[in-house]
């Protein structure tokens, strides 16, 4: 089979496509044949230096048809359709997947829409949860127009919030700003114009009850800035960052991290809950996960290419099959 590793820390360019075995599951674990594999800015950002050892694979969030199963698994078989977040080899024409971390794809449901929704939309929703909103309570948005921002969008108007700002770069801006209109955001601002000392935030509405920060870095200051009285910022990004703890003491606010391993490992059945939600509001209509290109496993590159140049408007996905 093929697969998508690298032997060096750097850019696009240092992914290299290989041929190896396919691999056989172990206890616990599902073989699936990849039809197709969500490109995630954290996946991105290990590839420029995170510290794994080298040559490493890509994981990802991966879906397809299993085509066998490992000692010890109950509740899936060959031919089932699933999708799931893949630890090893995820940008490969065969992944090994934990059978814990494996859901069904439902009929009419592609793997694109899978593995657009799915994770991603399991983290925006985790994240939207962990600010404890109220019914009415305003929203800001960074990273909005990326995977999971967008969804994070519609999800805070579909599950009872009020006014949502969404937060952009500024590449592309005019383009991320129909985008995201189209799918509800109230107002569209660049992240400039978040930082600039002189903005008036009665232009996108006021101060936000809940920022949801798929960003961190630089953008943290003015994302706690944007935050009225008592509010909550939730920090779901891999970007870092720090917060001065008198910026939240003068306002009484509150930032609070998110991680869905964590959700789960020691929640599973509230993950369940939640994918089990966003399945039903597509079926309905009302989540529209948007994917922003479709491409061969061997222009993976191409694909690290997209996210690192913030243009994406949606999920960048590869395609094995």
């Amino acid at each position: 089979m093929r697969r998508v590793r690298y032997h060096e820390n750097g850019g696009p360019e240092v992914l290299r496509l290989e041929e190896t075995d396919v691999p056989s599951p172990g206890p616990g674990e599902l073989l699936v044949r990849n039809e197709a594999v969500g490109v995630t800015l954290p996946v991105v950002r290990k590839v420029r230096g995170g510290g794994l050892p080298l040559p490493a694979s890509l994981g990802g969030e991966v879906a397809g048809e299993v085509v066998a199963t490992g000692p010890g698994v109950t509740g899936f078989k060959a031919g089932d359709r699933v999708t799931g977040l893949c630890f090893g080899d995820g940008y490969a024409d065969h992944s090994v997947l934990q059978a814990a971390m494996a859901s069904p794809v439902p009929e009419g449901a592609t793997a694109t829409d899978a593995v657009a929704l799915v994770r991603c939309g399991l983290v925006a929703r985790g994240a939207y949860a962990a600010a404890r909103p109220a019914p009415g309570e305003s929203v800001l948005v960074t990273g909005a127009a990326s995977g999971a921002g967008h969804l994070a969008v519609q999800l805070a108007k579909e599950l009872g919030g009020g006014r949502v700002v969404a937060a952009v770069s500024s590449t592309a801006a005019e383009a991320k700003a129909g985008f995201l209109r189209g799918l509800g955001a109230d107002h569209v601002v660049t992240y400039d114009e978040l930082a600039r000392e002189s903005a008036d935030p009665e232009r996108w509405g006021g101060q936000v009850d809940i920022v949801l920060d798929a960003v961190g870095g630089e953008l943290l200051s003015p994302a706690v800035a944007a935050l009225a009285p008592g509010g909550r910022l939730v920090a779901y990004s891999s970007g870092g960052g720090t917060i001065e703890a008198y910026d939240l003491l003068v306002g009484a606010k509150s930032a609070i991290g998110f991680q869905m391993a964590l959700i789960a490992r020691h929640q599973p059945e509230l993950m369940e809950q939640w994918r089990l939600e966003l399945w039903e509001l597509f079926a309905a209509g009302r989540l529209r996960p948007r994917v922003h290109a479709e491409l061969p496993l061997e222009d993976a590159a191409k694909a690290h290419e997209l996210i690192e140049s913030r243009v994406n408007l949606g999920k960048v996905v590869l395609r094995p099959a």
